[in-house]
């Protein structure tokens, strides 16, 4: 299965939160409601410098995700 490489989810035990889950390396979970990352992956010390430095693209990539996804409810 070909997964996309953004998802939308929500929980109903955090129904103010939405989430966008980041189906590829590095895996990752945001939570749009506070902003809280939570990678999927374990790094080394070096992957986590190489990472801080992708890592705001990815944040801002999913929140344009998320904002496309909720412009095509509104339409």
């Amino acid at each position: 299965m070909e997964l996309p490489k953004f998802l939308l989810a929500d929980n109903t035990d955090h129904p103010e939160a939405i989430f966008i889950v980041h189906t590829e390396y590095p895996r990752f979970i945001i939570n749009l409601e506070n902003d809280e990352v939570e990678w999927m992956e374990e790094f080394s010390k070096q992957d986590e410098e190489d990472l801080m430095e992708e890592a705001e693209s990815l944040i801002e990539a999913a929140t344009a995700f998320y904002d496309r996804e909720v412009s095509r409810y509104d339409q």
